[in-house]
């Protein structure tokens, strides 16, 4: 298993994470909306809204997965938030990164990962809007246009810009 080294921006990251006041609040349906479309529509049995903390991996939204956070150090997200654009792993296990990470060789068994960037909104990249599968997977140019819309409309959720919501 290989942790994500942290961003160079990381204290800029973590105050801009921290000036949202998301971490540790109860779940809302603005982001629950994002969470059940993109499971529903991209076929995955889980989907999450990650953001990555300084030790740990919260969920601010989460289908099929019980557990409210992860230790940063087995966490997809955190090698996502080293990138601009979507950051796909289509199988897991053949991916020297992530082979021997417990999250893949226990309970919940990723084998596939896809995430969009949720930034704030002076750009930092915070953590994701993913979807998990337990079988690799890759996506097509439609699947990859929809999660990329989606965490769009999340990060225009995050910066305030859906008061109506």
């Amino acid at each position: 298993m290989t942790p994500a080294r942290p961003p160079e921006n990381e204290a800029q990251r973590l105050r801009a994470l921290q000036a949202l006041m998301l971490l540790d609040t109860p779940p809302e349906e603005r982001f629950d909306r994002f969470v059940r479309f993109a499971a529903e529509q991209l076929d995955a049995p889980i989907a999450l809204m990650s953001l990555i903390d300084g030790q740990r991996q919260w969920f601010k939204s989460r289908v099929g997965l019980a557990v409210p956070q992860t230790s940063r150090d087995v966490s997809f997200c955190a090698h996502a938030i080293l990138q601009p654009d979507l950051f796909v792993v289509e199988d897991a296990n053949l991916d020297a990164r992530f082979a021997d990470n417990p999250m893949v060789t226990q309970a919940p068994n990723i084998r596939f990962y896809a995430g969009a960037p949720l930034c704030a909104p002076t750009g930092e990249r915070l953590g994701t809007l993913c979807i998990i599968d337990t079988k690799p997977r890759s996506l097509t140019a439609t699947e990859r246009a929809v999660l990329r819309a989606l965490g769009t409309l999340a990060n225009e959720t995050i910066a305030g810009k859906d008061q109506d919501a």
